[in-house]
């Protein structure tokens, strides 16, 4: 039983598989983004989409969350593009090292 005082939140979010494929005016919609700030994102190496241009790009499921981390870090750091790449980048890499050594202590 809530008193008075509690709060509930609740909190709606959406699952995306990685085998899914976003256009880029999906990825906008989904990602929050405009066209330009995405391909700029591209242009950077921050996504990578396969076709041979923004008019037949096609993203993965995991561009949906990399580029939502993108705009998050660059309006919270107040980055520019190539700042937010290198955040990117950076978080990849403690991302594999974490990896390895689970990896490691599951080997010992």
């Amino acid at each position: 039983m809530m008193n008075s005082s509690s709060h509930l939140t609740v909190v709606t979010g959406v699952i995306v598989e990685e085998e899914i494929r976003f256009t880029l005016e999906d990825l906008s919609r989904a990602s929050g983004a405009d066209h330009a700030q995405l391909i700029v994102l591209v242009d950077e190496g921050v996504l990578e989409p396969g076709g041979s241009g923004p008019h037949d790009w096609l993203f993965s499921g995991a561009s949906l969350r990399r580029a939502r981390t993108a705009l998050r870090i660059s309006h919270d750091l107040q980055l520019g593009v190539e700042g937010t790449a290198l955040v990117l980048d950076l978080l990849d890499e403690i991302e594999h090292l974490r990896s390895r050594l689970r990896q490691l202590g599951q080997n010992l």
